[in-house]
Protein backbone atom coordinates (compact mmCIF):
# COMPACT_ATOMS: atom_id res chain seq x y z
CA UNK A 1 0.00 0.00 0.00
CA UNK A 2 1.25 3.76 -1.08
CA UNK A 3 0.18 6.09 1.43
CA UNK A 4 0.78 9.87 0.41
CA UNK A 5 0.14 12.86 3.17
CA UNK A 6 -0.49 15.76 0.84
CA UNK A 7 -0.10 18.99 2.67
CA UNK A 8 1.09 22.38 2.24
CA UNK A 9 0.35 26.04 2.43
CA UNK A 10 -3.48 27.23 1.26
CA UNK A 11 -3.85 28.39 -1.57
CA UNK A 12 -0.75 26.41 -3.18
CA UNK A 13 -2.61 24.48 -5.32
CA UNK A 14 -3.50 21.37 -3.10
CA UNK A 15 -6.96 21.35 -4.55
CA UNK A 16 -5.35 20.85 -8.36
CA UNK A 17 -3.00 18.59 -6.84
CA UNK A 18 -5.76 16.17 -5.49
CA UNK A 19 -7.55 16.33 -9.23
CA UNK A 20 -4.25 15.41 -11.08
CA UNK A 21 -3.32 12.31 -8.65
CA UNK A 22 -7.06 10.81 -8.81
CA UNK A 23 -6.58 11.06 -12.34
CA UNK A 24 -3.06 9.36 -11.78
CA UNK A 25 -5.17 6.29 -10.02
CA UNK A 26 -5.11 7.46 -6.13
CA UNK A 27 -7.94 7.27 -3.76
CA UNK A 28 -7.92 10.57 -2.41
CA UNK A 29 -9.56 11.33 1.26
CA UNK A 30 -9.27 15.37 1.19
CA UNK A 31 -9.21 17.23 5.01
CA UNK A 32 -9.12 14.13 6.85
CA UNK A 33 -9.02 14.69 10.64
CA UNK A 34 -5.65 13.34 12.23
CA UNK A 35 -7.21 11.52 14.44
CA UNK A 36 -8.60 8.81 11.43
CA UNK A 37 -5.39 8.28 9.81
CA UNK A 38 -4.10 5.58 11.84
CA UNK A 39 -7.62 4.18 10.93
CA UNK A 40 -7.20 4.52 7.17
CA UNK A 41 -4.23 2.87 6.93
CA UNK A 42 -5.41 -0.19 8.40
CA UNK A 43 -8.43 -0.26 6.09
CA UNK A 44 -6.09 0.67 2.83
CA UNK A 45 -4.32 -2.25 4.60
CA UNK A 46 -7.14 -4.59 4.72
CA UNK A 47 -8.66 -4.09 0.91
CA UNK A 48 -10.85 -1.49 2.04
CA UNK A 49 -9.20 0.97 -0.68
CA UNK A 50 -7.53 0.81 -3.70
CA UNK A 51 -3.72 0.09 -2.95
CA UNK A 52 -2.85 3.97 -3.75
CA UNK A 53 -4.20 5.93 -1.20
CA UNK A 54 -3.62 10.33 -0.90
CA UNK A 55 -4.58 12.04 1.76
CA UNK A 56 -5.39 15.77 2.44
CA UNK A 57 -4.35 16.91 6.26
CA UNK A 58 -4.05 20.81 6.67
CA UNK A 59 -4.73 23.77 8.98
CA UNK A 60 -8.05 23.04 8.86
CA UNK A 61 -7.53 20.40 11.27
CA UNK A 62 -7.29 23.34 13.65
CA UNK A 63 -5.77 22.62 16.69
CA UNK A 64 -5.81 18.87 16.11
CA UNK A 65 -2.75 20.00 14.57
CA UNK A 66 -0.62 19.55 17.02
CA UNK A 67 -1.41 15.54 17.25
CA UNK A 68 0.29 14.55 14.15
CA UNK A 69 3.66 14.33 14.79
CA UNK A 70 2.93 11.46 17.38
CA UNK A 71 0.54 10.13 15.23
CA UNK A 72 3.34 10.14 12.06
CA UNK A 73 6.11 8.68 14.72
CA UNK A 74 3.63 6.02 15.67
CA UNK A 75 3.34 4.87 12.27
CA UNK A 76 6.69 5.21 11.71
CA UNK A 77 7.17 3.11 15.15
CA UNK A 78 4.79 0.05 13.45
CA UNK A 79 6.72 0.16 9.83
CA UNK A 80 3.98 1.86 8.15
CA UNK A 81 5.17 3.16 4.83
CA UNK A 82 4.36 6.65 3.74
CA UNK A 83 5.50 9.56 2.28
CA UNK A 84 4.65 13.39 2.31
CA UNK A 85 4.15 16.10 -0.34
CA UNK A 86 4.00 19.71 0.99
CA UNK A 87 3.02 22.44 -1.39
CA UNK A 88 4.00 26.10 -0.94
CA UNK A 89 4.29 29.30 -2.33
CA UNK A 90 6.20 32.69 -1.97
CA UNK A 91 3.94 34.58 0.47
CA UNK A 92 2.94 37.54 -2.13
CA UNK A 93 1.28 34.81 -4.61
CA UNK A 94 -0.58 33.38 -1.72
CA UNK A 95 -2.26 36.69 -1.27
CA UNK A 96 -2.62 37.27 -4.49
CA UNK A 97 -4.57 34.15 -5.37
CA UNK A 98 -6.59 34.75 -2.72
CA UNK A 99 -7.41 37.77 -3.29
CA UNK A 100 -8.73 36.62 -6.89
CA UNK A 101 -10.66 33.93 -5.70
CA UNK A 102 -11.77 36.52 -2.58
CA UNK A 103 -11.66 33.95 -0.08
CA UNK A 104 -10.59 34.24 3.34
CA UNK A 105 -7.65 32.51 4.42
CA UNK A 106 -8.54 29.55 7.07
CA UNK A 107 -6.45 31.13 9.93
CA UNK A 108 -7.22 34.94 9.18
CA UNK A 109 -10.09 35.43 10.93
CA UNK A 110 -10.91 39.49 11.13
CA UNK A 111 -6.84 39.87 10.37
CA UNK A 112 -5.52 40.42 6.62
CA UNK A 113 -4.75 37.44 4.74
CA UNK A 114 -0.86 38.13 5.17
CA UNK A 115 -1.63 37.69 9.33
CA UNK A 116 -3.49 34.19 8.54
CA UNK A 117 0.05 32.82 6.48
CA UNK A 118 2.47 33.43 8.80
CA UNK A 119 -0.02 31.73 11.41
CA UNK A 120 -0.50 28.65 8.74
CA UNK A 121 3.70 28.41 8.45
CA UNK A 122 4.38 28.52 12.32
CA UNK A 123 1.27 25.21 12.26
CA UNK A 124 2.90 23.65 9.33
CA UNK A 125 6.03 24.38 9.14
CA UNK A 126 7.50 20.97 10.64
CA UNK A 127 5.52 18.96 8.06
CA UNK A 128 7.69 21.20 5.42
CA UNK A 129 10.79 20.03 7.49
CA UNK A 130 9.76 16.36 7.06
CA UNK A 131 8.65 16.16 3.62
CA UNK A 132 9.88 13.88 1.17
CA UNK A 133 8.72 16.20 -1.97
CA UNK A 134 8.38 19.87 -1.91
CA UNK A 135 6.76 21.82 -4.57
CA UNK A 136 6.51 25.47 -4.94
CA UNK A 137 3.95 26.39 -7.38
CA UNK A 138 5.35 30.11 -6.94
CA UNK A 139 6.12 29.82 -10.93
CA UNK A 140 4.24 27.15 -11.80
CA UNK A 141 1.56 26.79 -14.10
CA UNK A 142 -1.41 24.03 -13.89
CA UNK A 143 0.08 22.50 -17.10
CA UNK A 144 3.81 22.64 -14.57
CA UNK A 145 2.76 21.23 -11.53
CA UNK A 146 1.05 18.13 -13.82
CA UNK A 147 4.28 17.61 -15.20
CA UNK A 148 6.01 17.46 -11.86
CA UNK A 149 3.81 15.21 -10.03
CA UNK A 150 3.90 12.76 -12.86
CA UNK A 151 7.55 12.70 -12.68
CA UNK A 152 7.51 11.97 -9.00
CA UNK A 153 4.41 9.73 -8.69
CA UNK A 154 4.15 8.13 -12.54
CA UNK A 155 7.58 7.82 -13.95
CA UNK A 156 9.30 7.62 -10.71
CA UNK A 157 12.30 9.83 -11.07
CA UNK A 158 14.11 10.53 -8.37
CA UNK A 159 13.06 14.01 -7.28
CA UNK A 160 15.23 16.44 -5.89
CA UNK A 161 12.52 19.37 -5.16
CA UNK A 162 14.47 21.76 -7.34
CA UNK A 163 12.31 24.19 -9.95
CA UNK A 164 14.63 26.14 -12.33
CA UNK A 165 13.43 29.24 -13.81
CA UNK A 166 15.33 30.81 -16.41
CA UNK A 167 14.29 34.60 -17.66
CA UNK A 168 15.15 36.85 -20.44
CA UNK A 169 14.23 40.76 -19.59
CA UNK A 170 14.75 44.35 -20.32
CA UNK A 171 17.13 46.37 -18.42
CA UNK A 172 14.72 49.29 -19.29
CA UNK A 173 11.48 47.66 -17.91
CA UNK A 174 13.56 46.21 -14.05
CA UNK A 175 15.23 43.79 -12.97
CA UNK A 176 12.93 40.27 -11.85
CA UNK A 177 12.11 40.72 -8.30
CA UNK A 178 12.43 37.39 -7.35
CA UNK A 179 15.70 36.51 -9.42
CA UNK A 180 18.50 34.79 -7.99
CA UNK A 181 21.41 35.34 -10.13
CA UNK A 182 21.29 38.04 -12.71
CA UNK A 183 23.59 38.14 -15.95
CA UNK A 184 24.06 41.59 -17.85
CA UNK A 185 24.38 40.95 -21.43
CA UNK A 186 24.31 44.42 -22.24
CA UNK A 187 28.27 44.07 -23.23
CA UNK A 188 27.50 42.49 -25.96
CA UNK A 189 26.71 44.46 -29.71
CA UNK A 190 23.02 45.57 -30.26
CA UNK A 191 21.39 44.06 -33.00
CA UNK A 192 18.51 46.47 -32.11
CA UNK A 193 20.67 49.22 -34.33
CA UNK A 194 20.37 47.20 -37.41
CA UNK A 195 17.07 48.18 -38.96
CA UNK A 196 16.86 45.01 -40.60
CA UNK A 197 17.22 42.73 -37.80
CA UNK A 198 15.11 45.20 -35.60
CA UNK A 199 11.89 43.42 -36.26
CA UNK A 200 13.20 40.18 -35.26
CA UNK A 201 13.42 38.33 -31.55
CA UNK A 202 16.00 36.44 -30.13
CA UNK A 203 14.02 33.15 -31.06
CA UNK A 204 14.33 34.30 -34.72
CA UNK A 205 17.57 32.83 -36.44
CA UNK A 206 18.78 36.36 -37.75
CA UNK A 207 19.29 37.63 -34.33
CA UNK A 208 20.38 34.13 -33.15
CA UNK A 209 22.99 34.25 -35.93
CA UNK A 210 24.17 38.20 -35.43
CA UNK A 211 24.90 37.50 -31.55
CA UNK A 212 26.48 34.43 -31.44
CA UNK A 213 28.77 35.35 -34.26
CA UNK A 214 30.40 37.00 -31.56
CA UNK A 215 33.57 35.09 -29.42
CA UNK A 216 32.17 36.90 -26.36
CA UNK A 217 29.09 35.27 -26.62
CA UNK A 218 29.67 31.76 -26.99
CA UNK A 219 32.72 32.63 -23.92
CA UNK A 220 30.00 33.77 -21.80
CA UNK A 221 27.64 30.82 -22.31
CA UNK A 222 30.32 28.36 -21.62
CA UNK A 223 31.42 30.12 -18.31
CA UNK A 224 27.63 30.87 -17.62
CA UNK A 225 26.26 27.40 -17.88
CA UNK A 226 29.55 25.66 -16.06
CA UNK A 227 28.74 28.26 -13.04
CA UNK A 228 25.11 27.17 -13.26
CA UNK A 229 25.88 23.44 -13.61
CA UNK A 230 28.09 23.86 -10.69
CA UNK A 231 25.76 25.60 -8.06
CA UNK A 232 22.55 23.81 -8.92
CA UNK A 233 23.62 20.41 -7.11
CA UNK A 234 25.17 22.66 -4.44
CA UNK A 235 21.51 24.22 -4.32
CA UNK A 236 19.64 21.02 -4.12
CA UNK A 237 21.69 19.78 -1.44
CA UNK A 238 21.57 23.19 0.99
CA UNK A 239 17.28 22.17 -0.02
CA UNK A 240 16.75 25.42 -1.82
CA UNK A 241 13.22 24.58 -4.20
CA UNK A 242 12.93 27.96 -6.28
CA UNK A 243 15.96 29.03 -8.48
CA UNK A 244 15.52 32.02 -10.86
CA UNK A 245 17.84 32.78 -13.58
CA UNK A 246 17.50 36.32 -15.27
CA UNK A 247 19.34 37.15 -18.45
CA UNK A 248 19.42 41.07 -19.34
CA UNK A 249 19.63 43.15 -22.32
CA UNK A 250 18.30 46.94 -22.85
CA UNK A 251 14.98 45.55 -24.03
CA UNK A 252 14.62 42.02 -23.02
CA UNK A 253 14.12 41.47 -27.17
CA UNK A 254 17.12 40.42 -28.69
CA UNK A 255 20.07 39.50 -26.94
CA UNK A 256 19.17 38.27 -23.71
CA UNK A 257 16.59 36.14 -24.84
CA UNK A 258 18.94 34.50 -27.67
CA UNK A 259 21.21 33.61 -24.96
CA UNK A 260 18.58 32.50 -22.06
CA UNK A 261 17.60 30.11 -24.58
CA UNK A 262 20.82 28.57 -25.06
CA UNK A 263 21.31 28.38 -21.23
CA UNK A 264 17.39 26.44 -21.11
CA UNK A 265 19.20 24.00 -23.82
CA UNK A 266 22.21 23.41 -21.81
CA UNK A 267 20.29 22.71 -18.74
CA UNK A 268 16.96 20.91 -20.21
CA UNK A 269 18.94 17.39 -20.45
CA UNK A 270 19.27 17.21 -16.30
CA UNK A 271 16.01 15.65 -15.16
CA UNK A 272 17.03 16.15 -11.33
CA UNK A 273 15.44 19.61 -11.10
CA UNK A 274 12.50 20.96 -12.98
CA UNK A 275 12.85 23.97 -15.78
CA UNK A 276 10.96 26.45 -17.76
CA UNK A 277 12.00 29.33 -19.89
CA UNK A 278 10.31 32.69 -19.64
CA UNK A 279 10.26 35.91 -21.59
CA UNK A 280 9.37 38.70 -20.01
CA UNK A 281 9.85 41.65 -21.95
CA UNK A 282 9.86 39.75 -25.52
CA UNK A 283 6.93 41.32 -27.24
CA UNK A 284 6.78 45.16 -25.10
CA UNK A 285 8.90 47.13 -27.45
CA UNK A 286 5.96 46.27 -29.98
CA UNK A 287 3.48 47.28 -27.68
CA UNK A 288 5.09 50.79 -27.07
CA UNK A 289 5.63 51.10 -31.39
CA UNK A 290 8.96 50.97 -31.15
Amino acid sequence: MKLLILTGMSGAGKNTAFKMLEDMGYYCVDNLPIQLLKSVVELAENGGFDQKVVVGIDVRNGTSMKLLPDILQELDNDQRQYSILFLDAEDDVLIKRYKETRRNHPLSGRERIAAGIVKERESIGFLRDEADYVIDTTHLLTRELKEELEKIFVDDVDYKSLFVTIISFGFKYGIPEDADLVFDVRFLPNPYYDTKLRPFTGNDKPIQDFVLKYDEANVFLDKTTDLIKFLIPNYIKEGKNQLVIAVGCTGGKHRSVCLANKIFESLNSDESYGLKIEHRDIGKDALRGK
